[in-house]
């Protein structure tokens, strides 16, 4: 990220000079003047909140990274006691909240909303948080909103114009946050590091089936979150939230995660992994949320809701905000060397509790088109019944904290984000011998089709063993005791279901780079099953209890040759190493 400078430096010294006629701007948004018909475009998204840094000292823009579209990300602050020093220095001990717009520009309602709130902040007609500050990422995908349509959105119910789910490159960036193959999540990690919220908000819209709300809520996952955090926010945070929507008759549920089926069985949360936005937040211990419009509800229906929304939880937050504080500089320790750190998850089916859901009826008639059933709901006949809901996870797969990584210089790729994600490590000063762990890759599966330009890996499974490894001078030694420590344990652990591993960073080491000719390895391997009858038994062996292995004179060949200390120790030898010591 550039330095924190604000536009509003540039601005205020411009306006110097202007008459109050010459700088007016009227600040009412697109959106209110198209009577919430239209959303505004990136240009006149960027033009509202220059204007209204210009005209009020409790609003800053920022000039952030450039974005894969050229342009850079921009930030807008609203702190009433603001300096023109940086915001996020951490002396005031202020919550820090950063609502994230954009980052699907079809999905356009937090971008009005958050102009709307930002501008009522501002100008006092809503009452401005004591304890926080409030930080607007306007537009994440500027490459998105910048390519404007009417039409891929097939299902939403406005607005008449609005951006493109893919980024400049046609990446979608809410599978970007650990891979970070975009300048755009690179510039908001740089910006997340920097700002270090308490409260994460992302906005977005939804259709996985239709029903009643408006709005539903996608808090991260509590169990995965834990500790004291978890629980306040599973208990606390998000109850008062729900309680105060339904006060101002706004109903909200959480996110209603079923496609082509009705929401009557039940289901479960969504698991949001670190590819997602609020789980990378969960990370460094912020506290997630997405809010979800439902898109066949009308345009300026859904905006309206995302603004209350917004509102009501940053009062909440506000009035929690040294509690909020504690509890995430509490979460920053909680695991340390030694300690069992969960890596995947899934629903724990034992335990669920009911949502009285208001939907609608559905029922599953013939298509004219295909001939085959489809499901067809009924407005005509809203419903409110109980429903179960699953949204207790237990963790699947475990590891032990080390006390160190330790990544080989030349792995430059994974430094890069060490070093965006402002991860500290030293260097080793000299070449050394110690002792580490160091992981085998036993299996792995991978994806058959593409996804979000990768052919990502899932099911990897490791061996471990302990033996003497070569340090050399320039390695990066990277201490697990800090604030990104699930950073790091969910990167460079292979078995993590979003590590660099399973991400193809360290795709090189599954092939082998040299092999043997057959003819000239036949008489060599002969000499070494004579020098070393405990391999010949167990070949002998492997040959009477795997009749395929008998048939396939290549795969004999081939493992002898895995025996011997001709055979490479870099395949399927992971290259960062962990050390206890």
């Amino acid at each position: 990220m550039r330095k924190l400078i604000p536009l509003l430096v540039l601005s205020v010294l411009c306006a110097c000079s202007k008459s109050k006629e010459e700088t007016s701007f009227d600040f009412t948004t697109k959106f209110e003047k198209s009577g919430g018909m239209e959303t505004a475009t990136y240009d006149e998204v960027v033009e509202f909140y220059t204007q209204l840094a210009d005209a009020h000292t409790s609003v800053a823009i920022y000039d952030m990274d450039r974005t894969d579209s050229g342009k850079r990300l921009n930030l807008v602050t609203f702190n009433p006691n603001r300096s023109f020093e940086s915001e996020f220095s951490g002396n005031d001990e202020k919550l820090i909240v950063l609502i994230n717009n954009g980052i699907h520009p079809g999905e356009s309602d937090g971008i009005d909303a958050s102009m709307i709130l930002m501008r009522d902040l501002a100008e006092g007609k809503i009452a401005p948080p004591k304890n926080t500050i409030v930080a607007v990422i306007p537009v994440l995908n500027i490459g998105g909103a910048l390519n404007r349509n009417s039409t891929s959105r097939t299902n939403q119910n406005g607005p008449e114009e609005y951006g493109f789910r893919g980024n400049a490159r046609n990446f979608d960036l809410n599978r970007d946050f650990i891979k970070a193959d975009t300048k755009n999540t690179r510039a908001f990690i740089d910006l997340f590091r920097t700002v270090k919220p308490d409260l994460f908000i992302d906005t977005h819209v939804s259709n996985g089936a239709d029903y009643q709300y408006t709005l539903t809520h996608l808090f991260t996952q509590h169990n995965k979150l834990g500790g004291a955090l978890g629980e306040y926010m599973q208990e606390s945070l998000m109850p008062k939230l729900e309680d105060s929507l339904e006060n101002k008759e706004w109903d909200i549920t959480p996110y209603v995660n079923v496609f082509n089926r009705t929401p009557e069985s039940g289901f479960t949360q969504f698991i949001d992994g670190p590819r997602y936005s609020t789980g990378y937040s969960t990370l460094f211990n912020t506290i997630g949320m997405m809010v979800e419009t439902h898109m066949l509800k009308p345009y300026k229906t859904r905006v309206d809701g995302t603004y209350t929304m917004l509102n009501e939880i940053i009062t909440i937050a506000d009035a929690d905000a040294k509690n909020i504080i504690a509890m995430r500089e509490e979460a920053n320790s909680r695991f340390k060397t030694g300690d069992q750190y969960p890596l995947s998850w899934k629903v724990d089916s034992t335990r669920s509790r009911m949502l009285m859901f208001k939907g609608y009826e559905a029922e599953l008639i013939q298509s004219e088109i295909t001939g085959a059933g489809r499901l067809k709901y009924d407005s005509l006949k809203p419903y409110t019944k109980e429903i179960v809901y699953y949204d207790q996870f237990k963790p699947v797969t475990y590891t032990t904290i080390p006390r160190k990584y330790i990544i080989p210089k030349g792995y430059w790729n994974v430094m890069e984000l060490i070093r965006l994600n402002k991860i500290e490590y030293t260097k080793a000063p000299k070449d050394s011998t110690i002792t580490a762990q160091v992981y085998r890759i036993t299996s792995t599966e991978t994806s058959r089709r593409p996804y979000e330009g990768h052919y990502p890996h899932y099911n990897t499974e490791v061996e471990m063993t302990t033996e003497e490894v070569s340090l050399e001078a320039g390695d990066y030694i990277v201490d697990t005791n800090q604030p990104g420590m699930r950073y790091l344990l969910e990167t460079l652990e292979p078995m993590a279901p979003d590590s660099f591993f399973n991400w193809n960073y360290f795709d090189t080491i599954l092939g082998q780079k040299e092999g043997f000719s057959p003819y000239v390895w036949e008489d060599v391997a002969l000499n070494f099953l004579n020098e070393n009858p405990e391999i010949r038994k167990e070949f002998e062996d492997k040959k009477l209890q795997e009749p395929q292995f008998a048939r396939n004179w290549y795969s004999q060949l081939d493992w002898i040759h895995k025996k011997s200390d001709f055979y490479e120790k870099a395949h399927l030898r992971y290259p960062i190493i962990r050390v206890n010591e």
